[in-house]
């Protein structure tokens, strides 16, 4: 049989902390038995601590294990003791005799003490506070302890997160709830917010626990109509006739809400146009009191209602109904209104206000194809001016005498005496300005060399800001008024004798060779003979 061990007590521990489930120590039986006859089954046979306690059987090593099975609490019952028994699961009938095949043993256990958070006597709070109180009146009372030996002190706070609008504080010592500023329960019903309680000496510790606040209704709203009600009323109405009906809205709870009572002002009571007909469901109907109106002599009528609401205390509104006189046929549908005459007198109907809104489209439409035939007009002119921007073929019908016709005219012609000393201006076009020309581009007055003439002139016109932008002819018609070194004629000097002497013409190159071949002296030509 299994025997366990002498003195026959086992002694374990286990924090107050502990979860259920979690293993407290464990028990082993000897059986020198092998095979099924050494297998031990473990139970709890008494002891204070069955219903806190438990013991599982571990098959691979034959222990018992203790485990919790309830949360325990050190400050509640710091010990407990467990009488465990172990038998053999299998037993020969043969041995019977031999038995008992099972031996027990005490556990002695042993509860710690945790360091455990506050605990507030209630899991959560609910109180209530009128509507309106004053600032400091005192909602409730919450309470925390701390459960460890030491009873350590509590302090309350409220988390800010719950309370953003910061309509409560609370008492760090004494956990009393208090008002800041006056509630409004028509604003907010119910307000819920959480509070902590921390350990003094151990902030590490800590609870919370949600409180629910109701704003319990005080009636402080006055019941008002539900819309903003107008009546239309027909000119050929009957006394007694029903034309509208009107109901109420109050914001303050049911129990100071409706029933509404609806009436006329005691003033007006008796006014001898309409009535009013409580019809006791918080509703009212508006009746006619007396047969035929005139929207020519009146077209508009105030009549003023009371409504009371039938709370504690009661409160009262008088509200204005507007009922306006109306043309309408015989079977009471509505034709018009003074309102819509008098706008419509006023004004300009519907068909004149669309004729004039078309006349002035029509006037748009002619304004935009004014503009855009007249830009279309201008097209052509731009491209005429643009094309004309093009090189111009020029014909000359001139026929010149050749490289070699040096006689054929004067260079020096070519020259205005007029403008040796300035700018002359253009004669083909206007200018805006004069240019001054650059000093040293003037060609020397006697100067005779073409090419250098015409670099001058090619120069003259690049920079002239006058010059249009396209080639044109220059004619030179100038005479002049004649020349310093006087004619240069072949036929005039071949018959007059003439004491002139041109042997400088030998200096001036082979282009004027011929001119001093014809001048030179006589001496040179006979030695050329």
């Amino acid at each position: 049989p299994p025997a366990l061990p002498a003195p026959g007590v086992y002694q374990m521990s286990v924090s107050e902390a502990a979860v259920p489930g979690e293993e407290v120590g464990r028990v082993k039986a000897k059986d020198p038995d092998i095979g099924e006859n050494g297998l031990v089954a473990y139970s709890i046979i008494d002891g204070d601590g069955m219903d806190m306690f438990e013991i599982t059987t571990d098959y691979e090593t034959q222990e018992g294990v203790v485990k919790l099975k309830k949360i325990l609490d050190y400050e509640t019952k710091k010990s407990y003791s467990l009488k465990v028994e172990a038998a053999n699961v299998h037993i020969d009938p043969k041995f019977i005799s031999n038995g008992p095949f099972k031996d027990t043993v005490t556990v002695k256990i042993a509860v710690e003490d945790a360091d455990e958070p506050p605990v507030f006597l209630k899991p959560s709070y609910i109180f209530e506070v009128q509507e309106n109180a004053a600032s400091g009146t005192v909602v409730g009372k919450v309470h925390a302890k701390d459960p460890d030996a030491a009873n350590s002190a509590i302090r309350y706070s409220i988390d800010r997160h719950t309370d953003l609008e910061r309509y409560f504080v609370i008492n760090a010592e004494d956990g009393n709830i208090k008002t800041i500023k006056a509630l409004d329960r028509e604003e907010m019903a119910w307000h819920n917010i959480s509070v902590f309680a921390v350990e003094v000496h151990k902030q590490h510790q800590e609870a919370k626990v949600p409180i629910a606040i109701k704003v319990v209704d005080v009636n402080d709203n006055a019941p008002k109509f539900a819309a903003a009600y107008e009546a239309f009323l027909c000119e050929n109405a009957r006394s007694n006739q029903q034309f509208i009906t009107i109901s109420a809205d109050d914001k303050d709870d049911s129990a100071n809400g409706p029933r509404f009572i609806f009436s006329l002002p005691p003033e007006i009571i008796h006014n001898p146009n309409f009535t009013l007909r409580d019809n006791r469901d918080n509703t009212a109907s508006v009746l006619v009191r007396r047969d035929g109106f005139s929207r020519q002599k009146q077209d508009l009528y105030l009549l003023p209602i009371v409504i009371n609401d039938g709370g504690v205390p009661p409160l009262s509104s008088t509200n204005t109904l507007t009922i306006r006189v109306c043309a309408c046929d015989g079977s009471g549908s509505l034709l018009s209104c003074n309102a819509e005459a008098y706008v419509l007198n006023a004004g300009l109907s519907t068909g004149a206000l669309i004729a004039i809104l078309a006349c002035i489209v029509i006037l748009l439409v002619i304004v935009v194809l004014f503009v855009t035939l007249k830009r279309q007009k201008k097209e052509p002119l731009i491209v005429f001016e643009e094309e004309d921007v093009r090189e111009n073929i020029i014909t000359y019908d001139d026929e010149g005498g050749g490289e070699e016709d040096t006689e054929a005219f004067d260079i020096a012609t070519l020259q205005n005496p007029d403008g040796i000393n300035g700018f002359i201006p253009r004669k083909d076009i206007k200018p805006e300005y004069h240019y001054l020309p650059r000093p040293g581009l003037r060609p020397a007055p006697n100067s005779v060399d073409v090419d250098d003439f015409i670099n001058t002139r090619i120069q003259e016109a690049d920079n002239d800001p006058t010059a249009p932008p396209y080639d044109s002819i220059q004619i030179y018609g100038y005479e002049g008024r004649g020349s310093v070194a006087g004619s240069l004629s072949s036929l005039e000097s071949a018959t007059t004798d003439s004491d002139l002497d041109y042997d400088y013409l030998q200096n001036w190159g082979p282009r004027f060779k011929k001119l001093a071949d014809l001048y030179g002296s006589k001496d040179t030509f006979d030695d050329d003979s």
